[in-house]
């Protein structure tokens, strides 16, 4: 899976979880942008796992500041298998 696949449908899974039409592009900032509280970032983060199939450590989180942050963590953890 390639890097703009992957930014697609993690915009779609922010879509699905916050239930905006909010402009979402890489440098949009998750927590200040589009309000993501601990809570909706625990749904995204269990939708993101779901989807991708991977799973992510929570301590990540706190380096995961924008969508391509985000988009980072996956690639990589999808490269580790």
């Amino acid at each position: 899976m390639n890097r703009d696949e992957i930014l697609r449908d993690v915009e779609k899974l922010l879509r699905e979880v916050l239930s905006t039409q909010a402009e979402i592009k890489p440098e949009t900032r998750l927590e200040a942008d589009l309000a993501i509280d601990s809570l909706r970032a625990m749904e995204l983060l269990a939708a993101v796992e779901d989807h991708f199939d991977i799973s992510i450590p929570i301590n990540v989180l706190n380096e995961v500041q924008t969508v391509e942050d985000l988009v980072d963590q996956i690639q990589k953890l999808l490269a580790e298998g």
